[in-house]
């Protein structure tokens, strides 16, 4: 069993509840716009962190994290990019990806939009945090923390930040 942490779009904003919401948590990932390497430095201090960069990360983030992360935890497949789509508009940068071989959860940030869908069609769970920085139109900040047990996807906890 790992519990995991998950964020997107901080665009280098930094906040302790980011510290005290992951505490339990075994990793923490990151879906892109990671926004500077001193956050990524402080979320890699805190917890192992598993990130992809985003469209506004800049050369040393992008030479550090992937365009794209696939992985496996817990005997679950997991597939992570910033710029994703949701269920039934996913963006043709992972769309083949996606129905060539459907991950069992599919990761993405960009639209600082909170999102948890299941794909019928796919059989995938796709979460996208929503936004945790301060920068862009969402007027709610969002972080999520989940359980992985096997191939089992649970307890989902969501934390708003207005």
């Amino acid at each position: 069993m790992k519990r995991i942490g998950l964020l997107s779009d901080t665009h280098g904003y930094w906040d302790e509840r980011y510290r005290e919401f992951f505490s339990q948590c075994d990793e923490v990932w990151h879906a892109g716009d990671i926004g500077t390497v001193e956050l990524a430095d402080r979320l890699e201090a805190f917890k192992p962190l598993r990130a992809v960069c985003g469209n506004i990360d800049g050369g040393e983030l992008r030479a550090r994290y992937p365009l794209v992360q696939r992985f496996t935890v817990e005997g679950t497949d997991v597939l992570m990019k910033h710029i994703g789509g949701y269920p039934g508009r996913y963006d043709r940068s992972v769309k083949d990806m996606l129905t060539a071989r459907p991950p069992k959860l599919f990761v993405s940030g960009h639209s600082h939009i909170l999102k948890v869908m299941y794909d019928k069609h796919l059989g995938t769970l796709h979460i996208n945090p929503g936004a945790a920085g301060q920068y862009g139109f969402h007027k709610v900040r969002t972080i999520v923390r989940f359980v992985i047990d096997g191939t089992d996807i649970k307890d989902l906890e969501i934390m708003e930040m207005p």
